[in-house]
């Protein structure tokens, strides 16, 4: 009997589609057992992937990860072992640089199972009880939090906990520069004036937004926002389709592209999310780690099971299927844009060193613990530390 141990994350998205995957995979080879275990959410984006390497076969991981892969030695390179056609077929059917994200010092490292990024959700009910309209700018956003906080409910809110307040600040300096990605330059995390502005636009919205926002994560967010009526629209959030599907929640939320920085400016910049499949380097069973691997993103089981099962699928042929969509209230359709037009985080080693603190610093910033200038000061020095250990 072969035996794979596999470590996922602790949400029905990631979670339920490896077990329904596992259990089809199965059926066609009845001498392997794969066991999934889960990580909380927080785990899933700090936790050093090098140490569960040790401990499982397979890993769903973060593509940041894939300098600190490429450094350690930790997962093994897949394209030493799954041939070049299935890996031309996932890149070529991408969301986006999903694929793309986990190639890094000439190899790939994972298989995009699933693509994410952040993107706007709201309440279609509140939207229409309330005659509200989708913001498409983030003047018409600024607009929409004034009028919601003058009325005194169905506010906007956007989730800003440590690690959350940090994606945001990237994801807007991204949109509303999108000739200056963040960490483009060895010396800043972005230009001085324009995290000025993002920082200062953050901290004139708070007192307008839902005051919970400062404490939630996406799936908190999603949560109040399906649970109660206090939540009318999110612009800025890691999406999950989970929240778009029938009797999921209580009340069913629509996704859509990310405001935009001015009028009929396409939906670019917000932060790339997603999870890759990757193989450890001390797994005793290569070939079948790889075989449900292919499995798992093959386009036939992406857009079937894999969605079907809760997933949110990382192959382009679900995204454009009519019946994953329905599935979804057309998450996938609905947020495309954003998704192909994202920013795609440093992946170097030492970048999660920096994502890990840095975060600390602008959610104390937004809370008005620290200075704007003190906090861009802090995450430059740190991001220059961490380019100390790049590789790749």
């Amino acid at each position: 009997m072969i035996e794979l141990k596999g470590i996922t994350w602790d949400h029905a998205r990631g979670f339920d589609p490896m077990l329904a995957t596992a259990a089809a995979f199965q059926e066609r080879h009845p001498d392997v057992r794969i066991s999934w275990k889960k990580r909380s959410l927080k785990e899933f984006g700090d936790y050093p992937i090098d140490k569960l390497a040790e401990s499982f076969d397979l890993l769903v991981i973060d593509h940041p990860f894939a300098g600190r892969a490429a450094a350690t030695g930790c997962l093994l390179p897949l394209d030493a072992y799954i041939e070049d056609e299935f890996l031309a077929e996932q890149a070529n059917n991408a969301v986006g640089q999903s694929h793309a994200s986990y190639f890094y010092g000439g190899h790939q490292w994972a298989l995009a199972i699933d693509a994410a990024a952040q993107v706007s959700s709201f309440r279609p009910d509140l939207m229409e009880k309330t005659g509200e309209s989708i913001p498409q700018t983030w003047i018409e956003l600024r607009a929409l939090a004034e009028r919601r906080h003058e009325a005194g409910d169905h506010r906007v809110a956007i989730p800003l906990c440590p690690i959350d307040s940090l994606m945001t600040f990237l994801s807007l300096c991204a949109i509303h520069d999108p000739d200056a990605e963040p960490c483009s330059d060895d010396e800043k995390v972005v230009d001085d004036q324009l995290g000025e502005f993002v920082l200062g636009f953050l901290r004139g919205l708070l007192p307008l937004m839902d005051q919970r926002s400062l404490d939630c994560n996406p799936i908190q967010l999603y949560d109040l926002m399906s649970a109660t009526d206090d939540i009318l629209y999110c612009p800025l959030a890691f999406g999950y389709t989970n929240y778009g599907r029938a009797d999921y929640a209580e009340n069913l939320l629509a996704f859509t592209d990310v405001p935009a920085q001015y009028e009929h400016a396409p939906s670019a910049g917000a932060i790339l999310g997603g999870t890759g499949y990757a193989i450890s380097h001390k797994c005793r069973h290569i070939d079948i780690a790889c075989e449900y691997g292919k499995f798992v993103a093959a386009p036939a089981v992406q857009s079937g099971l894999y969605v079907e099962s809760g997933g949110q699928p990382g192959h382009r042929r679900a995204w454009l299927d009519e019946s994953a969509n329905a599935l979804c209230n057309q998450f996938f359709r609905d947020t495309l844009e954003t998704h192909d037009k994202a920013y795609l985080r440093p992946r170097y080693h030492g970048f999660m060193d920096f994502q890990d603190k840095a975060w600390y610093m602008t959610h104390a910033c937004l809370k008005g613990e620290l200075e704007i200038r003190d906090c861009l000061n802090n995450m430059n020095a740190l991001y220059r530390r961490s380019l100390q250990t790049r590789s790749g």
